[in-house]
């Protein structure tokens, strides 16, 4: 059995690195449509019509029931068959567009319970006071409720957001070369040698960005928190 080489972390380490935008732009992208899905979800679920409600919950529980790598294979080899019958070509998109329709699926699903658990977190009367006042109801939650709802769902928003990255290692299933795909690759390439040296990259690397995005979410939340301590007092 070939001896562990610790030197060889630093070396696939170095080649992995320069795929992180493909991972960090597929990320981006599926927080921006699922965030939109998430919203239009809570929406739903807020305003209490029984038919959109029933949709909203029924749409929440099946994505939720599905595990992601099979909802991932379902769209990247289901979707362009099912376009196809309407004359719609897929079959020659990135596999990034597969990945994030996948992942804004579940991503939405997610975002809707933290947007309406939010929400519904705000004391009503705020949102009374405001309309009493004179403000419209868009002004009453942009500039009354949304801060508040931002600062209440932060820190949800940055667990889901750390899945999210996690999850979205599996895009190498489908052949996309994000970190998690050039790792693989490297291990091919050597025909599976380094294979722990590779893996323990990977995990420094996910262990960094993990860490980063939770001293960021932090330090916004801290942020956050102080300005509504000052305007309370």
């Amino acid at each position: 059995m070939r001896p562990f080489h610790p030197s060889y972390i630093i070396t696939a380490l170095g080649q992995i690195i320069p795929f992180l935008w493909v991972t960090l732009a597929t990320m981006a992208g599926t927080v921006f449509f699922g965030s939109l899905a998430g919203l239009m979800l809570a929406r739903a679920k807020v305003r209490r019509r029984p038919l959109s409600r029933a949709l909203a919950n029924v749409y929440i529980y099946m994505t939720r029931c599905i595990p992601s790598i099979v909802l991932l294979f379902i769209i990247y080899y289901g979707l362009p068959e099912l376009l196809l019958a309407f004359g719609i070509n897929i079959n020659g998109f990135n596999k990034a567009f597969f990945v994030i329709t996948t992942f804004s699926v579940l991503f939405a699903a997610n975002m809707a319970e933290v947007f309406r658990s939010a929400y519904e977190a705000i004391d009503p009367g705020q949102r009374e006071a405001a309309l009493s006042a004179g403000l419209s109801e868009w002004e009453a939650f942009f500039r009354i409720l949304l801060p508040q709802c931002v600062t209440v769902a932060l820190p949800n928003f940055a667990n889901a957001l750390v899945n999210l990255m996690k999850e979205g290692s599996l895009a190498y299933t489908i052949g996309m070369v994000d970190v998690m795909g050039k790792g693989q690759l490297m291990i091919g390439m050597n025909n599976g040698s380094y294979s722990l040296e590779i893996y323990l990259a990977l995990a420094i690397l996910y262990w960094v960005l993990t860490v980063v995005l939770e001293k960021g979410f932090g330090y916004v939340e801290k942020r956050l928190s102080s300005g509504k301590r000052i305007v309370a007092a």
